[in-house]
């Protein structure tokens, strides 16, 4: 499966353009949403409360995003694609860096975490579910890219990284790490019976400075008071900059997995994920990701 705009021009070539049709109306709540009417009061206000909340924290939360009628077939969606996630336990560190790297002994690198979320790739959830669908709908383009301040956002060239459900099966955890994009957007299908709780430390680094000593006090659990903990529900919808906010899902526990979306996109075209990366979190590579350096260039030279 393609990615990027070519992908969503070869889509509606295909015939599937009614499978497109008002999947905005159908799926989210555009009453308090109207991702369809940019030129409305109510879209202007929406986006600014996305960029203040952006500013601030980091982090925005559009509670409801999905009708609560259609979050049903969303969970069922996940559920029909789960069997079908990565799943592995790995030592990591919060940089997704080889824990081997030589680095001093007091360096947050250092610190070992135990990671046992797992990844459904895109090439595993069918072109007419709803969440594909959304994901490459022009609207919900326009309006995340209005809510992180770019002229555009992109989908994802990479074949199995743009849109991925991530799972978290009781008694594991998505430690805490940085993100490789500067933004991402998810919303929760299906929530844990307990745990699976999301936390995260806002903008505890730059894009010029990594500021190790409070990472590292936040992994040795020495600076609670940096960690903000958010609860998130089925149907919501999160904007959030994690490439400069260190968090985490905590241990998922009872007897359901914890099932969240991942509709990742890119300031500029064409975007790839490395070798390295895309095999550590699918298992597996494809010729995109071996077809040259440079197209998953960081816009900084923080520690991935």
């Amino acid at each position: 499966m393609g990615g990027g705009a070519g992908h969503i021009d070869g889509l509606r070539r295909a015939g599937a353009g009614d499978l497109e049709d008002d999947v905005l109306g159908d799926v989210v709540d555009t009453g308090r949403y109207p991702l369809t009417a940019p030129e409305g009061r109510a879209w202007a206000d929406l986006v600014d409360r996305a960029r203040h909340d952006l500013r601030r924290d980091g982090c925005c939360v559009l509670p409801g995003f999905v009708r609560t009628s259609r979050q049903e077939d969303l969970r069922r969606e996940g559920v029909a694609v789960a069997p079908h996630a990565h799943s592995r336990l790995e030592v990591v560190n919060a940089y997704n860096i080889d824990p081997a790297t030589p680095l001093p002994d007091d360096h947050p690198g250092r610190v070992r975490l135990e990671r046992g979320n797992a990844f459904v790739p895109w090439d595993r959830i069918p072109r007419t579910s709803r969440l594909h669908r959304l994901y490459t709908d022009p609207h919900v383009q326009r309006f995340v890219a209005a809510c992180v301040e770019l002229p555009a956002v992109h989908p994802l060239a990479d074949p199995l990284a743009g849109l991925c459900l991530n799972v978290i099966s009781p008694g594991r955890a998505h430690p805490w790490h940085f993100d490789t994009n500067e933004f991402s957007v998810s919303i929760l299908t299906q929530e844990a019976e307990g745990g699976g709780g999301f936390e995260f430390c806002p903008a505890i680094r730059s894009p010029e400075a990594e500021n190790l000593a409070d990472v590292r006090g936040v992994l040795d659990d020495r600076r609670p008071d940096l960690v903000h903990r958010l609860t998130l529900h089925p149907g919501d919808l999160q904007l959030f900059r994690g490439r400069f906010s260190l968090h985490r899902v905590t241990t998922v526990t009872g007897t359901t997995p914890r099932h969240s979306a991942i509709l990742a996109y890119s300031e500029r075209p064409g975007v790839v994920g490395t070798p390295e990366r895309t095999r550590q979190l699918f298992g597996r590579v494809l010729p995109e990701h071996r077809a040259g350096p440079g197209r998953a260039v960081r816009g900084d030279r923080l520690l991935d």
